[in-house]
């Protein structure tokens, strides 16, 4: 998948970096929240997200649940950052319908 495809489904979903705190910048100067700040922001929302390292596969696993933790949700990435954010594209097109 790869953090630009991340950054285009976040983009997609109408988020955009007005507020700027706690993001990151990628190489091409496309601004992304931080893994905490996703974080809150799926706690904003009633979820909470958790983002483990899958040794066996070499990659993250980012998985959300509701308030009484039941699995909404869950995507992998090469990186913390890269299953965080397409995590968040699809909470907010999740929470959208």
């Amino acid at each position: 998948m790869g953090l630009d495809f991340a950054i285009d489904e976040l983009y997609a979903t109408g988020w955009s970096a007005l507020d700027s705190s706690e993001c990151s910048h990628h190489a091409d100067g496309r601004t992304f929240p931080s893994v905490e700040r996703i974080k809150r922001e799926f706690g904003d929302a009633g979820f909470a997200l958790s983002v483990r390292h899958i040794q066996l596969f070499d990659c993250y696993r980012a998985e959300w649940t509701d308030a009484n933790g039941r699995a909404e949700g869950a995507v992998v990435g090469r990186s913390e950052s890269e299953a965080a954010v397409y995590a968040l594209s699809q909470l907010r097109r999740q929470v959208a319908i």
